[in-house]
């Protein structure tokens, strides 16, 4: 007797079931990735409440988050602060090298590690972890290395539909709505 494939949408929330910290890239993941640089040479990024708002959900419902960053920036570190992200690794060069040490700090295994990035650097993480995500503008390489790819781009919600997801996949917030117009959270989603 042959057995049903897997579907991918129970992979997927299976994987994202076992999520016990999540780390987000920053540039291009929680910004849309531009700077905006004055002619004093002061430097500005934008975040969106959305994804703030998600990361929030994500710790109230007892999940770790972390950054793992190549900007090394002020800005970053009073977002972190805002959003009380204690884990903030900024002005990386080696992203896989910070997540060895993220991953001895915690005591976690990177099974138990999610990880949202956009760019080449974020590669070597994202190979490395049991749930991989990528917002909708992401590089190519990388939204194929993604266990899941947002319909938002980045600085743009991104974050947040992959908090919602995580929440659901872990039955952790009973106030999240379903998504309008689906029975199941990862039905629009590959």
């Amino acid at each position: 007797m042959a057995t049903a494939p897997i579907s991918p949408c129970a992979t997927l929330t299976a994987r994202a079931a076992q999520v016990r910290l999540m780390i987000f890239d920053v540039d291009g993941v929680l910004t849309d990735g531009r700077l905006t640089l004055s002619e004093t040479g002061v430097v500005a990024m934008s975040f969106h409440v959305h994804d703030g708002q998600g990361i929030k959900l994500l710790a109230q419902a007892g999940m770790q988050v972390a950054l793992i960053t190549r900007s090394a920036s002020p800005i970053i570190a009073a977002r972190a602060r805002i959003l009380g992200i204690e884990r903030v690794y900024s002005g990386i060069s080696d992203k896989k090298e910070a997540f060895a040490d993220l991953l001895a700090r915690t005591g976690l295994s990177a099974q138990q590690c999610g990880y949202m990035g956009d760019d080449w650097p974020d590669l070597p993480v994202m190979q490395q972890v049991n749930f991989a995500a990528a917002p909708a503008n992401a590089r190519p390489e990388v939204r194929a290395c993604a266990h899941w790819v947002t319909q938002a781009r980045g600085g743009q919600g991104a974050v947040r539909e992959v908090s919602d997801l995580l929440l659901r996949a872990q039955h952790r917030h009973d106030d999240l709505p379903a998504e309008e117009g689906s029975d199941s959270s990862c039905s629009a989603h590959h």
